[in-house]
């Protein structure tokens, strides 16, 4: 039974990398008035229930932050996350972003981490 679910997971979600993810166009791009971990925290909390743990690396004056799919641990969405005066900026690049079925979680919570 675990073969099959495993099997489903990867044709859904395929097997992407983050290079690949970051071709996509951004599903979200904001400003926050969060510094960048503040806003880490916060979507570290949001997506702790749907997502297995994020993978946070330093990147340029923020943070890259990748979230892996829901079945498994091949990301599904990358956020840059950068320093700004009093705040920061927000992109993210999801895996199947012009899929109108894919699941929400991240983008949701990657909005209700905006504000402070």
């Amino acid at each position: 039974m675990k073969r099959w679910v495993w099997a489903l997971a990867l044709v859904i979600g395929g097997c992407s990398s983050v290079s690949d993810i970051n071709q996509t166009p951004p599903t979200l791009n904001v400003i926050s008035g969060k510094k960048p971990p503040e806003y880490v925290k916060c979507l570290t909390a949001k997506l702790a229930g749907s997502r297995g743990a994020l993978q946070v690396e330093p990147h340029k004056d923020g943070f890259r932050v990748i979230v892996p799919q829901s079945l498994s641990p091949a990301p599904a969405a990358v956020f840059y996350i950068e320093s700004r005066s009093g705040g920061s900026s927000i992109k993210l690049h999801e895996q199947m972003s012009n899929n109108p079925l894919r699941p929400e979680d991240v983008q949701k919570a990657g909005e209700a981490c905006i504000s402070g």
